[in-house]
């Protein structure tokens, strides 16, 4: 883990990411946007909604072949077992096809046509699939994160062992306004019994993150579930 930089700001964070959720994904971009202007180390890590909102009686993800979100992660361990930056550019080419295009990485061919378009083997798509231990590196990261109460992502986890859920916007922000953005998640660290500070969304609200979740509403393939936070 590296050293703090002088400012005091952490030089790590962890991402708990499921390549499934647009809210993750908007985060996913925030972050690297902070990353272009500290120094910052981002250790992508795993989160299944599929499994923390599973309905009782249906198969665990793991119990498929290939299950949406869970199929991706195994993509995305297989890649950070080598390079934590091909695992970073998988979700990125991954959560751009299906929340900004609309296109659906969840199928296996797609994504292995996005790791062609970013100088990656196709065919690490069949091998996560046939290397049944990528079902370990994703339960080990979702498993962590629960412990500690996560139930959704984005998920930050701080050098301090701080876990925060959030942040929850859309659009994310960019340049000077992302620096803001993450002090002020910084600062919350000050009041760990801080659980909750939350902006109601009106009606236009609603309709505005519609319009910018059109792109991920259209190509999804499931219906989504969620469970109330604790």
């Amino acid at each position: 883990m590296p050293d703090r930089p002088p400012d005091g700001r952490p030089a790590w964070v962890a991402f708990h990411f499921d390549v499934m959720c647009p809210w993750a994904y908007q985060a996913s971009v925030w972050i690297r946007a902070v990353r272009d202007q500290v120094p910052l180390e981002i250790d992508w890590r795993f989160f299944s909604l599929e499994e923390i909102n599973r309905v009782e009686g249906k198969k665990h993800p793991w119990e498929r072949r290939w299950s949406y979100g869970w199929g991706m992660l195994r993509v995305a361990a297989l890649l950070r077992r080598s390079s934590m930056d091909d695992c970073d550019r998988f979700y990125a080419v991954a959560g751009h096809a299906l929340h900004v295009e609309g296109r659906k990485p969840h199928r296996p061919e797609v994504a292995a046509e996005l790791l062609a378009s970013i100088g990656l083997d196709p065919g690490l798509v069949d091998a996560a699939i046939a290397d049944t231990t990528t079902h370990d590196d994703v339960h080990r990261d979702h498993d962590e994160v629960v412990r500690h109460g996560g139930f959704g992502v984005p998920t930050l986890v701080f050098d301090d062992g701080s876990h925060l859920y959030g942040p929850v916007m859309t659009p994310p922000p960019a340049g000077d306004d992302a620096l803001a953005l993450w002090d002020l998640v910084l600062a919350t660290r000050r009041f760990p019994r801080l659980y909750e500070l939350k902006r109601p969304k009106t009606d236009a609200d609603m309709a505005f993150i519609a319009d910018q979740f059109a792109p991920y509403l259209s190509a999804r393939d499931w219906q989504t579930r969620e469970k109330p936070a604790r």
